[in-house]
């Protein structure tokens, strides 16, 4: 039987998913570009395979000021898809805002601040979160972490 793993998702062209197992290690972190619509379902599926996901924790997103309405609706419906994949798959979900995980893990909006943070809290996987664009990944590895803490 395999351990239960804890996922952690920064949604998102630019997000990526994170897995770590009950002791907060870093099992694996992909990034999102391409998953949009049902692409994300398929891959879901087979990258989950075979696993046991004790929990999903989602980055509960929302619109922001200034954004194109083409831009907020493709990002919605990839949203959208993403949540619904989770449902199809059984996967529990639980929602979690920016601002909650963040002030857990005592940082700001800062992007380099969520790298750094990642790079600390695995050494070993450092190179994972080198490139400025490895911004997602940190933060679905932070997300996942929060959910660990927060259910342990």
């Amino acid at each position: 039987m395999n351990t239960p793993i804890l996922l952690g998702i920064d949604p998102g062209k630019t997000g990526a998913v994170a897995a770590l197992d009950h002791h907060g290690a870093l099992l694996w972190v992909e990034d999102m570009t391409d998953l949009t619509g049902t692409g994300i379902g398929s891959w879901l599926a087979e990258r989950l395979d075979g696993e046991t996901v004790r929990t999903c924790w989602v980055e509960q997103v929302h619109a922001m000021p200034k954004q194109g309405v083409t831009s907020v609706f493709t990002f919605g419906c990839g949203y959208g898809a993403l949540l619904g994949a989770l449902g199809a798959l059984g996967v529990r979900t639980k929602l979690v805002t920016p601002a909650a995980w963040k002030k857990a893990a005592g940082l700001t909006a800062d992007k380099t601040a969520s790298r750094q943070r990642a790079a600390e809290l695995w050494p070993a996987d450092a190179h994972l979160f080198r490139r400025v664009k490895d911004d997602g990944r940190a933060e679905a590895c932070l997300i996942a972490e929060h959910g660990r803490r927060a259910t342990t």
